[in-house]
């Protein structure tokens, strides 16, 4: 709302505010410069006329403070008008075209960058936020600047959050920490970050931080004196050692305190290095040579030794970081740094700016984030697509993060370890449920591979695909670890209701009944009885092994037959039910034993196993005999389904003379009898033979034979014989004569 005197109280204080900017920018602009800011200054006063924020301030004291931070970072004259101007195009009637006359393409270029989305309808706040960071980064991607000014605009309007209504703070909060505060962090603005989390903190949770504010001040003023003490301390020696240094004692942030406690379950009396100090020295080699002191004046504590001096943070950050035993036991952290790097650490990217003075070299750390802005602007130039330019920035704005890229160059945020299946789900939930295999890079790869930084990811889909259990292993996202355990418990579901009624089928058949026998009146029975109300229920706690088919068949014939007499009907003779089919293609209700890899051709039976469905076996299976011999109620009569044409896997043992080329003509006569090789693995033998251990993908026995023969012909190959898990089976005419 607007103030009662609007008038010229209120064009004193712009007045005034901008005086200040103009004395601050006079430092290092020219006077031509400096004319050009003062007609955008009027410009933007002129527009921005009877706005006002909500606090009842005049608006254009918000663009004012904006650029005042701009200006100690001595960004140029066109980034400053920017920074006077970044609202205009949103909140008042002038245009991009109407600012690129007045001050030149490259400062509506950035007035663009910086306005906010277009009016565009989102299905969702995550959807709309998603957005919001690839206009951040794409204008980042056009000139680095935009993102300056817009961080110097987000952190003015966090400074004066507390006109806002609580509900929209808290979401603004929200949005900063989780967005801004990171990007600050990534470009090296260490002031802005602290204070961005700072102030995002006081507004998500008021409660906790003016709690742990009042702490630390008792804190503080408990240890002034230590405080005193050790800065006291650490000059003398640093004296002694010939270095000359600022000493600087440094309280640690109120963010990064609350940060601890909750990560490590703390109390604050728990948290007790909340105190630190930052030596500021000459060159490098006094960095090393204060760090010596240090240790000689207070023990190191182990594994807190930090040297971001030889291998730098991403942001460009350099400094010796060590934690010290201080007086009292109490732990403190120091930071060895040069003036350099003080500067870099406190600005960022934005040192390059900084003291610039074109006839002093730049230091080799201002030098590298030059380098580094130009070959931003270099890709965005060479390149023209903005996909590439993306993938470079984002990949370099949060190193800890993966950023992959769909085949039309749409990236996707993955934490680390992330595999194509994590990529496949946050396409698409469709696309994750049908992935069969994946193209990274252009080259096929497995499911399992762990995703980089800039890998183009391609999944490969099929119309009757479904989500494989061992995913679960190494997926790292939660969209794909639940929409996967979804799929799955429906899909078992199905299955074991589908099998559940072959099994019911098959067990009606010895008492000389069908499934359309068995009326409705029985079927309400025996539910009752059960304390089920669907008879899907019933059929997928038979397929699941839960219930024996044959009890329920029993009890089915029982209660059909109790209608029966009612009506006077004569009972039906019984007669052998007929065996299941099996064609290996059943899905999770049916499963292959890993202990015997049966495979058509082999005689077989199956084996109902509780919560997982019927397990198929060879029927001379030590494993199956052995274990379950007190369970033949569970066994099932199953037999192959003619013209089964899927692959199953089958094992084999070979045993060759130890040859060069040995295992590549072996490996030759499988491929040529059109089988896969799902794993090979070598051991040794005594004397000069080599055993070979094969996982196969054939069609039946017979085709396992025809391969088998192959290999025999070999001149190298001693001995070769069909593997069951860990049970050595052999087939007829094996061994060679």
């Amino acid at each position: 709302m607007a103030p009662a005197n609007n008038g010229e109280g209120a064009v004193s204080l712009e007045a005034s505010e901008f005086a200040r900017l103009k004395a601050q920018a006079s430092r290092y602009l020219k006077p031509e410069e400096l004319d050009r800011l003062e007609a955008a200054y009027h410009l933007s006063a002129d527009a921005h006329s009877g706005q006002f924020r909500i606090s009842g301030e005049p608006y254009v004291t918000h663009p004012l403070a904006v650029t005042q931070m701009l200006a100690t970072w001595h960004l140029d004259v066109q980034a400053l008008i920017a920074g006077l101007l970044h609202d205009v195009m949103e909140d008042t009637g002038v245009t991009k075209d109407h600012i690129a006359g007045e001050f030149g393409k490259t400062a509506a270029d950035l007035v663009d960058g910086v306005s906010k989305l277009d009016k565009l309808e989102f299905q969702s706040y995550k959807e709309a936020q998603a957005e919001n960071y690839r206009k951040m980064f794409l204008a980042m991607a056009r000139d680095v600047r935009v993102i300056l000014i817009k961080l110097a605009d987000r952190l003015h309007n966090m400074r004066t959050l507390d006109a806002v209504r609580p509900d929209k703070a808290r979401r603004i909060a929200r949005e900063t920490l989780e967005i801004y505060a990171p990007i600050a962090n990534r470009l090296g603005l260490n002031t802005i970050y602290r204070e961005l989390q700072e102030l995002s903190f006081r507004h998500i949770h008021p409660m906790r931080y003016r709690v742990l504010s009042k702490a630390l001040r008792q804190a503080r003023g408990d240890r002034r004196e230590m405080v005193a003490r050790l800065m006291g301390s650490i000059q003398e020696r640093l004296e002694q050692w010939h270095v000359e240094a600022e000493v600087h004692g440094r309280e640690k942030h109120l963010y990064g305190i609350y940060r601890k406690m909750v990560d490590k379950h703390l109390s604050f009396s728990q948290v007790l290095d909340i105190f630190g100090f930052r030596i500021i020295v000459k060159n490098v080699p006094e960095c090393y040579l204060s760090l010596g002191a240090l240790h000689e004046l207070y023990k190191p504590v182990p594994g807190k030794i930090k040297d971001y001096i030889s291998i730098p943070k991403a942001n460009g950050y350099q400094s010796l970081h060590t934690t010290v035993i201080g007086p009292g036991g109490t732990p403190v952290e120091m930071q060895v740094r040069t003036v350099d790097m003080h500067t870099v650490a406190e600005s960022g990217v934005a040192s390059h700016w900084l003291y610039k003075d074109d006839s002093q070299p730049l230091s080799d750390l201002q030098r590298k984030t030059h380098n580094w802005l130009q070959s931003l602007l270099e890709l965005q130039t060479a390149s023209g697509d903005s996909a590439e330019f993306l993938e470079h920035v984002k990949i370099d704005l949060f190193p800890g993060d993966v950023f992959v890229f769909s085949p039309k160059g749409k990236i996707f945020n993955l934490p680390r370890g992330a595999t194509p299946v994590d990529f496949a789900y946050a396409v698409h939930t469709d696309v994750g449920n049908r992935c069969v295999a994946c193209r990274i890079n252009n080259e096929l790869m497995p499911l399992r591979t762990e995703l980089s930084n800039g890998d183009q990811v391609e999944i490969i889909t099929a119309v009757h695909a479904s989500p494989n259990p061992a995913w679960l292993s190494y997926v790292r996202t939660g969209k794909a670890r639940a929409e996967i355990r979804h799929f799955l418990k429906s899909v078992q579901h199905e299955e074991a209701t589908a099998l559940g009624e072959r099994l019911l089928i098959q067990a009606l058949r010895s008492h000389s009944f069908v499934l359309a026998d068995i009326g409705d009146p029985a079927w309400e029975r025996l539910l009752r009885e059960v304390g089920l109300k669907h008879r899907n229920e019933l059929l997928t706690d038979i397929g699941l092994g839960k219930r024996l088919a044959a009890v329920v068949a029993k009890q089915l014939v029982d209660a059909q037959g109790a209608q029966q007499a009612s009506h006077g009907d004569e009972p039906r003779p019984q007669r052998t039910a007929s065996p299941i089919l099996i064609h290996g293609g059943e899905g999770m209700a049916v499963q292959m034993a890993r202990c015997c890899r049966p495979i058509p051709g082999d005689p077989i039976v199956g084996m109902i196993r509780k919560g997982q469905g019927l397990e198929v076996h060879v029927n001379d299976c030590p494993v199956l005999t052995r274990n379950h011999s007190s369970e033949r109620d569970r066994w099932v009569d199953v037999e192959w389904e003619l013209g089964t044409e899927r692959m199953f896997d089958a094992s084999i043992r070979v045993i060759a003379e130890q040859r060069r080329g040995a295992l590549a003509r072996v490996a030759a006569a499988i491929t040529d009898q059109e089988a896969g090789i799902q794993n090979v693995s070598m051991e040794s033998e005594r004397g000069a033979h080599i055993i070979i251990n094969f996982t196969l993908q054939v069609q039946n026995r017979l085709h396992l034979a025809r391969i088998m023969r192959a290999i025999r012909r070999i001149p190298d190959v001693v001995r070769i014989n069909r593997t069951r898990g860990d049970n050595k089976i052999a087939d007829k005419n094996e061994r060679r004569s």
